[in-house]
C-alpha cells in the first residue's frame, strides 16, 4: 500500500486528507481492521516510537496509552502486587502474571484511566491474547503493533462491532534522518530527533547525593523517553517502570510539575485501602467507577457531593470522606518517585512541588542562571539529580 485516502484531516472540514511515502514507495504498515484517521496514526506514529525505544533501552515489553499526540502513561512489563492491580481494574484477568506485555498495558492504561478514556495504544511486542481481553474491555480507538496472535487479532476485531482500529507496524522501518512538515503552507525540515536515551544519560550528578540505583535509574529513563514524545512544555513523574503522572504542553514549567504531580497524587491515591474499598454498586461500569473515584479524591469535602442522591446513583452504602489530612499522611509516605523533565527547571518552585509527590531523583538538562537554587532545593531534601545535558522538546 503507497497511500491510504483519509476520511478528513485534524477536523471533519479538512479534506482531502491521506498518508502516503514522499518518495512513492510502499506504506511500512497494515491496516488490519478498521479505518484509523488522521489524528489516530498521529497517535499511532509517536506511541510506537516510544515503545520501540523503551524496549531498545530497558529490553522489557513495553506499552502506552495516548491521547492527542500524548502519552497519558507509559510503561514496562513488571508485575503488578495485588493492590496495584485492584486499582488498575485487572485483577480478574487470568494469565496476567504470565504476560510482561499485557502488565506493561494494564500498567499504562490504569495509571491515568480518565485521560486513557477513547485513546491509541501502542505495544512493542507482538499482541497477544490476555493483552487483547484486557484492551477489548476498554474504551478505545486503536492499536498499533509489530503483530498479533491469532487469537488476539480475533478477539480485537470484535471490538466497536468490528470496526476498532488496528495496525501492523513494521519493526525493521527506519525513518530518513531529515523530516518535514508544513505550518502555514511553509515547509519545516530538521534531523530527526534519534538521540538515544539510556543510563549514560545520567552520570553527571550535580547534588550532594550521588545515589542512582538500579530502579531509580530505570524510572528515570522512563521518564525521559516519554517526555520526548510528549508535547512541551512537559515533565513526566515515574516509579516502579511506569510513567505516573504526565503534565504535557503547558506554558510554564510550574504548571507542568503541578500537573503532572496531581495525576501522580491520584494514582498513588487509588490504591489506598480507602479508594479499593469503595462500596461500589456491582451494575457501575468501568469509566463511571473513574470519574466518581475522581471525584472522591477531589471533591468529596462538599455538602452538594454528599447528598443522597449522588451516592446512591453509585455506591450500596454512603463512603466516608478522604479528608484532606488522610490523603496528605498517605501521600507522605513515599519518597521513592523519580521526575524528568524535557527542559531545564528555572525555579526551586518546582522541586518543592515536586516533593510533595514523594519525589527522590531528578533528571533535567540543567543550564538555567538558577541551577544553583535548585540543586540547593535538592540538597534540602536529600534528592539525586542529574544534569543530562540534553533538552527534549518535541512540537
Amino acid at each position: 500500500m503507497k497511500e491510504f485516502e483519509l476520511k478528513y484531516g485534524c477536523n471533519p472540514n479538512q479534506k482531502p486528507a491521506k498518508i502516503y511515502m514522499e518518495d512513492g514507495s510502499e506504506l511500512p504498515l497494515e491496516i488490519l481492521n478498521g479505518r484509523p484517521g488522521f489524528i489516530n496514526f498521529l497517535d499511532a506514529f509517536n506511541s510506537w516510537q516510544l515503545v520501540k525505544e523503551l524496549k531498545e533501552a530497558l529490553g522489557l515489553p513495553a506499552a502506552t496509552s495516548f491521547k492527542h499526540v500524548s502519552p497519558t502513561s507509559a510503561a514496562i512489563g513488571l508485575p503488578l502486587d495485588e493492590k496495584l492491580k485492584k486499582a488498575c481494574f485487572v485483577d480478574d484477568i487470568a494469565g496476567l502474571d504470565d504476560s510482561p506485555l499485557a502488565c506493561a498495558y494494564a500498567r499504562a492504561r490504569g495509571t491515568d484511566r480518565m485521560c486513557s478514556f477513547g485513546d491509541f495504544i501502542a505495544l512493542s511486542d507482538e499482541c497477544d491474547a490476555v493483552t487483547a481481553q484486557l484492551i477489548k474491555r476498554e474504551v478505545s480507538d486503536g492499536v498499533i503493533a509489530p503483530g498479533y496472535s491469532t487469537e488476539a487479532l480475533e478477539i480485537l476485531k470484535s471490538k466497536r462491532n468490528g470496526n476498532y482500529n488496528i495496525i501492523k507496524i513494521d519493526p525493521a522501518y527506519i525513518p530518513d534522518k531529515q523530516e518535514k512538515k508544513q505550518v502555514y503552507g511553509i515547509v519545516f525540515e530538521q534531523g530527526r530527533n534519534d538521540f538515544k536515551i539510556d543510563e549514560a544519560l545520567l552520570q553527571n550528578i550535580v547534588t550532594d547525593n550521588k545515589d542512582l540505583h538500579a530502579s531509580a535509574i530505570r524510572d528515570l529513563i522512563v521518564a525521559l523517553i516519554t517526555l520526548k514524545y510528549t508535547q512541551s512544555n512537559s515533565v513526566c513523574f515515574a516509579v516502579d517502570g511506569q510513567a505516573i503522572g504526565v503534565g504535557a504542553g503547558q506554558q510554564s514549567r510550574i504548571h507542568c510539575t503541578r500537573l503532572a504531580g496531581d495525576k501522580a497524587d491520584r494514582w498513588h491515591l487509588r490504591q489506598s485501602d480507602k479508594v479499593l474499598n469503595l462500596p461500589f454498586r456491582s451494575d457501575i461500569g468501568r469509566p463511571d467507577r473513574d470519574n466518581v473515584i475522581d471525584v472522591y479524591l477531589s471533591d468529596w469535602e462538599s455538602d452538594d457531593v454528599l447528598g443522597e442522591g449522588f451516592w446512591q446513583l453509585y455506591f450500596t452504602e454512603k463512603p466516608e470522606p478522604f479528608t484532606p489530612a488522610e490523603k496528605r499522611a498517605y501521600l507522605d509516605t513515599i519518597d521513592d518517585v523519580a521526575v524528568g523533565s524535557d527542559a531545564f527547571f528555572p525555579f526551586g518552585d518546582n522541586i518543592e512541588r515536586a516533593k510533595k509527590s514523594g519525589v527522590k531523583y531528578i533528571a533535567q538538562p540543567g543550564g538555567s542562571v538558577r541551577d544553583d537554587n535548585v540543586i540547593a532545593v535538592c540538597n534540602k531534601y536529600g534528592m539525586a539529580m542529574a544534569f543530562t545535558g540534553m533538552r527534549l522538546f518535541h512540537h
